[in-house]
């Protein structure tokens, strides 16, 4: 199978682990997904950004892209867009998720751990650099698009914001429709939105949003 896809970003592939094609980056293990040539499985089910380019929207992400991202947990995602990209800052606020995020760099040197709160951008804005590329958020907490709005700062001006909405950390008795409408219209305080798209099959209750700084 070729590595090239013209539908996906430069650096991620369809790779054949024995099951079928898969998305697939080039790197060392971190979570145990199968391996080969290597080339490691990106999980689109353990993964709101894998599963955000299963549905076609464009991310932004190339081999030279500066990312920060935030929410990076115990470093599943943040990984593979470390094998991708260029410099990755990589913000987590629980100290036990951020002890395993610490491996993951081990091998990644372009990838930068900041153990903060993406709520307060001011408190890590003296370490990532401005003019960045991508802006990937998956965080697990209310007001969601108010933290990708007070992140906007970290953008360039052609930038792209990749924004996971998850419903129930919003309003867990609120339709999630609802909460993706009330979220849209707060991220247009500082971005137009490029795109949207709900992350069923692989994850209920998401939303995908591609945004670009006003």
């Amino acid at each position: 199978m070729s590595d090239d896809d013209p539908d996906l970003p430069a650096g991620v592939a369809r790779r054949d682990f024995g099951d079928g094609p898969a998305l697939a980056t080039r790197g060392e293990s971190v979570y145990g997904e199968p391996t080969g040539d290597g080339w490691r499985r990106w999980d689109p089910h353990r993964s709101k950004l894998g599963a955000t380019i299963e549905k076609g929207l464009d991310t932004g992400l190339s081999a030279d892209a500066s990312v920060l991202y935030l929410g990076a947990a115990n470093g599943t995602t943040v990984s593979h867009v470390a094998d991708v990209a260029g410099p990755t800052y990589a913000v987590e606020f629980a100290p036990r998720s951020a002890r395993d995020l610490l491996g993951v760099c081990d091998t990644r040197s372009n990838l930068f751990p900041l153990l903060k709160d993406a709520r307060k951008p001011e408190t890590y804005a003296h370490v990532v650099e401005a003019d960045l590329d991508v802006l990937v958020q998956d965080v697990a907490t209310r007001g969601q698009a108010r933290v990708a709005v007070e992140n906007a700062r970290f953008l360039a001006d052609d930038g792209r914001l990749v924004l996971a909405v998850k419903a129930r950390s919003e309003d867990v008795t609120a339709a999630p429709e609802a909460v993706f409408d009330e979220a849209l219209a707060d991220l247009r305080e500082a971005y137009d939105v490029l795109a949207r798209t709900p992350l069923e099959p692989y994850h209920d209750d998401h939303l995908a949003v591609v945004a670009t700084p006003r």
